[in-house]
């Protein structure tokens, strides 16, 4: 529980290999239509930096051109979450801190964590599903807009981004990362790794929130 004289904290979670271990939602969104193969393509293509985020999404976008809202709530449902989740996030919630997630995966499917007891979830911006509109690369995100949003959410719920704590797992969280005084790799590769404050391997969220518990 928070005490009274301390300051509030905000923690920001990645969502891809971070909350969801081992995946991510695009590749989650792709199992679902059985097209593993093509969405590992782009993935490779992707963490290489050979395509950047605008790009990866314009692909992606026509690769998933039969989606249906059946489609990702059965990838969000079937996804390999980190146990603990709710909890955690129940936690931050009672004990007057603030907890968001942002991710550069699309927006229809982080959103669904509001329900998880996110009190912010942003993505990258795609039109509705099923869609009938092309995607604007101008909403899609990037490691630096991690941290503008980031900003935005402290003027919103009135912390500093000196309180805040970032949990990640790979390059697309430097930023967020050298932004912020605590930071949490979660079964994250060694690049990140070098960069954080903890760090976790493991499958229950509750474990990696403990190494930060008491940091104030």
């Amino acid at each position: 529980m928070a005490h009274p004289e301390s300051p509030r904290r905000l923690h920001l979670f990645d969502l891809d290999g971070t909350l969801i271990r081992g995946s991510a939602a695009p590749v989650e969104i792709s199992r679902q239509l059985g097209l593993l193969e093509e969405i590992g393509e782009l993935e490779r293509d992707f963490i290489a930096r050979r395509i950047g985020p605008p790009e990866y999404a314009v692909r992606v976008h026509a690769l998933w051109s039969d989606l249906t809202e059946a489609h990702v709530a059965a990838a969000f449902e079937a996804a390999p979450w980190l146990e603990g989740i709710r909890e955690v996030w129940r936690e931050i919630r009672e004990g007057g801190d603030y907890c968001a997630v942002i991710s550069l995966s699309p927006s229809f499917f982080v959103e669904r964590l509001l329900d998880w007891g996110a009190h912010a979830a942003h993505g990258s911006r795609f039109p509705d599903v099923p869609f009938t509109q092309p995607v604007d690369p101008a909403g899609i995100l990037s490691a630096a807009a991690k941290v503008k949003i980031a900003n935005r959410l402290c003027a919103e719920f009135g912390v500093g981004l000196d309180t805040c704590v970032a949990y990640g797992d790979s390059m697309s969280d430097a930023e967020i990362f050298a932004s912020v005084p605590t930071t949490v790799a979660v079964n994250a590769d060694h690049h990140l790794s070098g960069l954080a404050t903890h760090v976790y391997a493991g499958g229950d969220l509750r474990e990696a929130y403990e190494l930060v518990r008491f940091g104030r």
